[in-house]
């Protein structure tokens, strides 16, 4: 399963870690998801969402 969001599809993104001697080191950035019941199609699913879309209202939770 891929560390991606199911709303956005945001996912990792790759760069650097640069010391303080300017040594470069590559490294990744996972977004920050959680696994919420949301409802798709009228009915409660399982998905991976950021939470940036959670905050934004972009998913409509099931209770």
């Amino acid at each position: 399963m891929a560390r991606v969001c199911s709303v956005c599809g945001k996912g990792k993104v790759s760069g650097n870690t640069v010391s303080h001697s300017n040594r470069h080191n590559k490294r990744t950035w996972s977004p920050n998801l959680r696994k919420v019941r949301a409802i798709v199609d009228g009915t409660p699913k399982r998905l991976n969402v950021c939470t940036r879309c959670l905050r934004s209202g972009s998913v409509e939770r099931a209770v």
